[in-house]
């Protein structure tokens, strides 16, 4: 049972870790890009609306992290319908904006937070939930091409089957193989 579990777990991380690679890099730059810009708005233009400068950062950050995501990190798993697949990724990433900015609003009106880098560090807190939330949400909404036809993963598909076809078929071969060993 430990062995089945941990070979599954295995499969599961193997399966992931290419897209959970690339898609951190590409949040990494859209983390850079969105931060930076509302730090600037922050402390410049939009001085007085904190939570408006944290969706202008958000919006422009999520521009960018879908050409990113899409002719990069899940290039393989884009749909034929490109209009389908934005409306997707915009109303995926209006939630992460909506939770990016419900941080820093409620860091503001609800506890009272006046000091920017506070009500910063709590948008910054959003985006982690937000990114969590939106990678699974891409992978299995977005870009949501099935495993199967993608040969780079055929081997990790096995992994998390708890009986995999290969073993089955060979168990059936072996079986007819027997039978007609018997046979005169």
């Amino acid at each position: 049972m430990i062995n089945t579990l941990s070979d599954r777990i295995r499969g599961l991380i193997s399966l992931f870790w290419r897209e959970v690679a690339k898609f951190g890099a590409v949040g990494g730059v859209a983390f850079v890009i969105d931060n930076g810009l509302t730090y600037f708005l922050m402390h410049g233009p939009m001085s007085d609306s904190e939570a408006k400068a944290r969706f202008v950062g958000a919006t422009v950050a999520t521009i960018f992290s879908w050409i990113a995501n899409r002719f990069w990190t899940f290039r393989h798993r884009r749909q034929d319908n490109v209009l389908r697949e934005f409306l997707m990724f915009i109303l995926i990433n209006g939630i992460g904006i909506g939770i990016s900015t419900g941080f820093t609003a409620l860091a503001k009106y609800s506890l009272g937070v006046t000091d920017k880098n506070m009500l910063f560090a709590a948008g910054v807190a959003g985006i982690l939930v937000a990114t969590v939330v939106r990678f699974f949400a891409y992978r299995f909404l977005v870009f949501n091409q099935e495993l199967d036809q993608e040969p780079e993963f055929s081997h990790d598909h096995e992994l998390i089957e708890l009986h995999p076809k290969h073993t089955a078929n060979q168990g059936a071969e072996h079986a007819s193989d027997s039978e007609a060993a018997k046979r005169p």
